[in-house]
């Protein structure tokens, strides 16, 4: 013991996070911010970055430090680890750096240690040589790592809580300096954060943690890891002790459903035994968000759950065949555990049968990039990790796997998504408070302003001052609206819309509001309807209630479209045609851009490449606001 002991001692000697070298900044979050009214301005973030301190970021070649992340994030040019420069075209307001919680820093550290330090353990000592030799032996041992955490044959020195306490303890002290560092309230919010990455037999049901709070008191707790439980129940413990310890504030975020093999929305616990109300109450507490759509592609929809979708397959390929690691594969029965637009569904059943609802959550989105590059423009696109950045010839039709088992090749992948947040003011307490009610919303990239209320006295020319008449009359996106507030005349909800374009990118298509219900047999429905479209003298709704198409100005031979088709505004009043006041019921918003080029074209382009007819080449890049429930008697959460 006391042999492994030392060992371990000089494995991971090179684990310590340097602080950073700014002097700016503020240590007292909110000081000097003075929070307006209501919710006036959105704040644009990454809640789900990577750095070289996730053992398969530093795997896949990853050397840039939290440090250069937050730097990047806040608008400042970076060298990426492959040598190409980066800076984002407008800097983002928020960043959560959620490296993997389990094995923190392990592959960094091994790579650094001195390799005479591992002569006594032939398992390091091989990793260490593939790694030193070559980015390839590199590769193959994160696809190790991948496998191993997915079949739970990683040795001891990787998985033992113990030896993992001891050595997360001071990166993890270290980490919260360089983030107090570099959150400035009012400008710049830095938050802290980890991943908890449970892959039961490869089927992903990983949660980004956040926290509201500083170091005085996230230094008080460590991570928690999947090598302690991969059961969430353990982890809403935690973050239960979490709160009851320090008097602090935490929340987690599922992403990833479209790889769960329909276990991340499963309509029974981890155990396979019933979902209860503490089960329910417990999960809607600790997870008032997730985050649809990501580099792994989109989890909105899927075409099998939602056949009257024209947009529906948006990030489907490459993504519905097999789990997270591709060890096993998913039939079509198990995607009603794997959408989210299907788990609001099941919420609205479970809120029916037991009176309240596990699955009421906001929508967000973020990359996942393991880079430590918050991008998610198509035109700079660093992709997944950093074997396959921007200066990478052929990434986009190189097969692209986590795992040892081939599946997906690199088009696959998305550059996607950012998170919405309209909050009082950028700083943690608000920006965290807004995730708590649900007022933020996804997009796939680009940076349109969608707002979204409801209530029932709404009139049209309330689109005329919408946010102030939408907070007067009604609620904001993540709301409620119950029969109460209906009044006794029973009169259908109405809804206001907007949504801005983003200036640097595409017009608008269209806004569309996709409705839930559950009928009076206890069964969920859903419904999509046109509410908003460009060219509404030109285009019409069909009697199967679909919208003609935009067009599409896009010009493969350049990688442009032309912005004279779409709208650079939509704006809507809209009221159910279809209400019944005894039916549970969500409502949420998705806005389209006219068509865009994807990133492989821009790679096509640069790098002179001809790309198979089934890489898709052109897509509408999107919203999704957070839901707005209706409710026709008060439930339990």
């Amino acid at each position: 013991m006391m042999r492994k002991a030392l060992l371990l001692a000089a494995c991971f000697a090179a684990l310590a996070i340097s602080g950073c070298s700014k002097d700016s900044g503020s240590n007292d979050s909110g000081s000097n911010v003075t929070n307006t009214e209501y919710p006036e301005q959105v704040f644009w973030g990454d809640t789900h970055l990577h750095t070289n301190n996730s053992v398969d970021a530093f795997g896949f070649g990853n050397r840039l430090d939290a440090e250069a992340a937050l730097r990047f994030a806040r608008g400042e040019e970076v060298t990426a680890t492959k040598g190409e420069k980066a800076k984002l075209s407008r800097p983002l307001d928020f960043l959560v750096i959620a490296d993997h919680s389990d094995a923190i820093g392990a592959t960094k550290a091994i790579y650094e240690a001195p390799r005479i330090a591992l002569l006594g353990d032939k398992f390091l000592l091989r990793w260490y040589d593939m790694m030193h030799e070559s980015e390839e032996g590199s590769l193959r041992v994160t696809a190790e790592l991948i496998d191993g955490a997915a079949q739970g044959t990683l040795p001891a020195v990787l998985t033992d809580p113990e030896q993992q306490k001891e050595r997360t303890s001071d990166l993890w002290i270290s980490h919260g300096k360089t983030v107090e560092q570099y959150n400035e309230p009012g400008k710049f919010t830095a938050f802290m954060g980890f991943e908890y990455t449970p892959m039961p037999q490869g089927d992903n049901l990983h949660r980004v943690v956040m926290y509201r709070d500083g170091p005085d008191k996230t230094d008080k707790t460590l991570p928690f890891g999947a090598l302690a439980s991969q059961d969430p129940e353990k982890l809403w413990a935690y973050m239960d002790a979490y709160e009851k310890d320090t008097g602090g504030k935490i929340l987690a975020i599922p992403h990833n459903s479209n790889v769960s093999n329909g276990r991340m929305f499963a309509m029974s616990k981890f155990d396979g035994s019933p979902i209860d109300t503490a089960y329910i109450k417990t999960r809607a507490l600790r997870e008032p968000i997730v985050e649809v759509t990501q580099i792994k592609g989109d989890s909105e929809a899927h075409p099998f759950l939602s056949p009257n979708d024209e947009f529906a397959s948006f990030g489907v390929a490459g993504w519905d065949k097999c789990n997270l690691s591709c060890t096993r594969d998913m039939a079509p029965d198990s995607y009603g555990g794997s959408y989210v637009r299907e788990a609001l569904k099941r919420g609205l059943e479970l809120t029916v049968a037991l009176g309240s609802n596990p699955f009421k959550f906001g929508m967000i989105g973020s990359t996942d990039s393991h880079t430590s590059l918050a991008t998610a423009d198509e035109n700079s696109f660093f992709g997944k990790h950093s074997a396959n950045e921007a200066n990478v010839k052929d990434r986009a039709l190189s097969p692209q796997n986590l795992g040892t088992r081939k599946g997906r090749f690199g088009w696959h992948y998305l550059s996607s998504g950012y998170a919405a947040v309209w909050a009082t003011s950028n700083t943690r307490e608000a920006i965290f408070d807004a995730m708590m009610r649900r007022e933020v919303y996804a997009t796939t990239g680009p940076r349109m302003q969608v707002r979204f209320f409801g209530g029932f006295d709404f009139t049209e020319a309330d689109t005329s001052d919408l946010v102030k008449t939408g907070y007067g009359k009604g609620v904001p996106m993540g709301g409620d609206l119950t029969a109460k507030a209906m009044g006794p005349n029973g009169k259908a909800p109405t809804f206001l819309v907007s949504a801005l374009m983003d200036p640097e990118s595409a017009n608008l298509d269209r806004i569309q509001i996709i409705k839930g219900w559950v009928n009076a047999n206890g069964k969920s429905q859903e419904k999509v309807y046109n509410v908003s479209w460009s060219s509404p003298d030109s285009r019409t709704v069909g009697a199967d209630g679909k919208l003609a198409a935009v067009g599409n100005t896009v010009d493969l031979t350049k990688g442009t479209w032309e912005n004279n088709i779409g709208a650079p505004e939509l704006t809507a009043w809209w009221q159910d045609p279809d209400f019944d006041a005894k039916q549970n019921a969500f409502y949420y918003v998705r806005v389209l851009e006219i068509p865009t080029p994807t990133w492989p074209i821009y790679d096509a382009l640069k790098f002179g490449l001809t790309l198979p007819d089934d890489v898709i080449k052109i897509q509408q890049e999107r919203a999704y606001s957070s839901p707005i429930w209706y409710m026709p008697a008060a439930a339990t959460s």
